[in-house]
């Protein structure tokens, strides 16, 4: 562990996603780990904290997650635009080296069992799902208790963003379509910056 990580209090997890940054999601089953890109991820509620992730059918990663009941979900940087692209165009079912493809380096968590965390990110949430067959079934959704919750201190402490403070790599990205994605950019405060 870096010392610019750090834990964030599970209350306050829902900042570490409520940017609408493109998240990566991984999940592990008996011996196999796997990372997709996601983008339709928010947060749900503070107490337990929860947050909810769309993910399709046709992910192997949700078959993992259905299989162990557990995922992890993670900011990644403008440093790792391609892999955040590529993990997202990739498929584990016809690529098995998939991971060593796009560049995805993986660490464990004590106190977290087989869950793989992606190595560059700047936060790491992890999460047990919480059941719920029809929302999952028909719309692709799920829920899931943060048990866990970490950031990269150069860019989140005192449970805020702090981007402007840090290098552009370690912007957050945000997918649009095709291939387009935005870095967050410039902040502006709503109490200062409109007087």
């Amino acid at each position: 562990m870096t010392p610019q990580f750090a834990p964030v209090e599970l209350e306050k997890a829902y900042r570490l996603i409520n940017h609408g940054a493109t998240a990566l999601v991984s999940a592990h089953h008996e011996g196999v780990d796997n990372v997709m890109s996601a983008s339709w991820v928010c947060g749900l509620d503070f107490k337990p904290a929860k947050l909810m992730v769309v993910i399709d059918k046709i992910a192997r990663t949700r078959e993992l997650i259905e299989e162990s009941g557990y995922f992890v979900i993670q900011v990644p940087t403008v440093a790792q635009l391609q892999m955040t692209y590529d993990l997202g165009n990739r498929t584990l079912r016809t690529d098995p080296d998939k991971l060593q493809h796009c560049g995805t380096r993986l660490f464990r968590m004590e106190d977290h069992g087989d869950l793989p965390f992606v190595a560059g990110c700047t936060a790491w949430l992890a999460c047990r799902v919480i059941p719920e067959p029809h929302n999952q079934q028909a719309h692709d959704l799920f829920i899931g208790e943060i048990v866990g919750a970490w950031a990269d201190t150069r860019v989140f402490k005192d449970g805020h963003w702090h981007f402007e403070d840090a290098g552009s790599s370690l912007r957050s990205l945000h997918y649009i379509a095709g291939g387009q994605f935005y870095a967050t950019g410039e902040p502006l405060n709503a109490k200062t910056d409109l007087k």
